[in-house]
């Protein structure tokens, strides 16, 4: 568990902070035309992100699961019969949904981008990523499947390396060079996905090349499959439904609030279209960018929680799974509590430093990084009952919050104004993720006093860190001011080596990092000469 996830929150930690990164750069050659920019770039990738979720039909996951399923029966041949199934469903997909987005551009823009037809050509440009997507997803579950999530994750940084490298060189051309419109140079930057793709498909069919010798002595030692006429195709979709469902749980929940934010807002302010595109811009992509960093790690855990307990499930072992849901539960608190408490507390900076001093975008950044730990617990929850084949359920506790977040939409806003979305995803995260902790317990009571323990530890050394910061931060923007980007670098630097250090500190003094990650925290504990 620990080395998956720390390969696959190396890769998406370190491809989400370039992918942040690269706003720097961007905003700056996009000049005055940064806010329609970034508004048009949103509301394009939220629709891509749907048509991604959509068109990889949850297949990565759902092959993810099945083929550790099969290897935990000793059933490798099978494993990989249902991996070539996937893989031509896959190219099915690819094409087919990358048709309808490319053609449908208009219809999308009308649906989910209040009409705005400069948002055609950006779906469109999208919409070529979407036609090789899909296979680069379930290479990624194949892998992940064995457990082996360093293609994964070196595959994903580099996607991220090349994608930056081709967005940030066209809009240069066009916005310095050509003096072109913004409109032309979002088209480009979003076409940097399918370049990004096409990169890491090359990465992972290389490790696949190197693998393949492994790969052919396991299924040749292996126990034949029982069943020689299994349908795969329609395995592969039982499972991977509750994928598309639950895996675009945070893209629905943003895509309502992007349909539905200017028309209620309306309702009780009074703002120009270009003003209420900016409040959406703030939270909806700029604060959302900066906290699926940290969401991310959950999203890492969740891969690598996935064939482990699978793997359990099907060999029964009862004990076992209990006792990996209490280690995903607590691995998972010891990282995201001081992430989400971190970034509220670096706020300011953080945000001066990728977009420039805004006072109402620093609190929307603050309020989205607590919500960020919903996110996370939903995803990591989701993930677990999926793994353990509760799709049924988990599905079910998510239409209940999606429900709920529609209900207190109107009065959230009503009376949060331009919060009012945010506090309206808390409430309907909150009521999916205590249903499913709920349930999660009842079929498998994992040790909550345990739980309840170290979670308390890790809250007190999170808020110790948190107040630690917060003083740097008011000494400094007290007598430095607010504005300036390279001082906020330097200070966020600071605070950053200041926080880490009191928690690791702390965690390792007390031995709490022993209780979550296990022996091998003790060579920490010497190279740092902490008794």
């Amino acid at each position: 568990m620990l080395k998956g996830s720390a390969w696959m929150t190396a890769g998406s930690i370190f491809s989400r902070i370039l992918g942040a990164i690269y706003i720097i750069p961007w905003m700056a050659w996009m000049g005055s035309s940064y806010p329609a920019a970034n508004a048009l770039y949103a509301k394009g990738y939220n629709i891509y992100s749907l048509f991604i979720i959509i068109s990889t039909a949850g297949i990565p996951g759902a092959i993810s699961k099945q083929i550790s399923h099969y290897n935990a029966l000793d059933e490798y041949s099978t494993g990989n019969k249902l991996f070539k199934q996937g893989l031509k469903i896959m190219v099915f997909m690819g094409l087919f949904f990358g048709a309808v987005m490319y053609f449908g551009a208009s219809f999308m823009a009308t649906l989910f981008a209040d009409g705005d037809p400069r948002s055609i050509p950006v779906i469109q440009s999208l919409a070529i990523a979407v036609l090789i997507i899909p296979i680069l997803s379930i290479l990624r579950g194949y892998m992940q499947g064995y457990s082996d999530m360093a293609p994964s994750a070196i595959s994903q940084f580099i996607e991220q390396i090349a994608r930056v490298i081709y967005m940030l060189a066209a809009t240069y051309f066009i916005m310095k060079i050509q003096g072109g419109g913004y409109i032309s140079a979002v088209v480009q930057s979003t076409f940097a996905a399918f370049i990004g793709a096409g990169v890491a498909i090359a990465i992972l069919l290389i490790a696949f090349a190197k693998k393949l010798p492994k790969l052919r002595a396991l299924s040749r030692n292996g126990k034949a499959p029982e069943k020689l006429n299994k349908n795969f195709t329609k395995e592969i979709f039982e499972q991977a439904i509750p994928f598309i469902i639950l895996g675009s749980g945070i893209t629905l929940f943003n895509l309502f609030d992007q349909s539905t934010f200017n028309q209620i807002m309306r309702m009780f302010v009074k703002a120009t279209n270009a003003q209420l595109d900016n409040y959406y811009s703030l939270f909806g992509f700029q604060a959302n960018k900066l906290i699926m960093i940290i969401v991310s790690l959950a999203t890492a855990m969740s891969a690598t929680a996935i064939p482990i307990l699978s793997g359990l499930f099907s060999k029964g072992v009862k004990k076992d799974i209990e006792d990996q849901i209490s280690n995903t539960l607590e691995l998972f608190f010891f990282i995201m509590i001081p992430a989400a408490l971190g970034m509220y507390a670096v706020a300011q900076p953080l945000w001066t430093t990728f977009y420039r001093y805004d006072a109402l975008g620093i609190w929307m950044l603050e309020f989205s990084a607590i919500i960020s730990i919903l996110l996370g617990m939903f995803t990591v929850l989701s993930t677990v009952l999926q793994a353990l084949y509760c799709n049924r359920l988990a599905i079910q506790y998510f239409v209940v919050g999606f429900i709920v977040k529609i209900a207190v939409q109107i009065p959230m806003i009503g009376l949060f104004h331009e919060f009012g979305p945010l506090v309206a995803t808390s409430i309907g995260m909150g009521a999916v993720c205590f249903l499913m902790m709920r349930k999660l317990h009842s079929l498998y009571p994992f040790d909550t006093s345990r739980i309840s323990r170290r979670i308390s530890g890790i809250i007190v050394f999170s808020l110790v860190m948190f107040i630690a910061i917060f003083f740097i931060n008011s000494v400094a923007f007290k007598f430095i001011g607010n504005s300036d980007r390279i001082v906020s670098v330097v200070i966020l630097a600071i605070e950053a080596v200041v926080g880490s250090s009191i928690y690791g500190y702390l965690v390792l003094k007390t031995n709490l990092a022993d209780k979550i990650l296990g022996s091998r925290v003790e060579r920490i504990r010497r190279l740092v000469r902490m008794k």
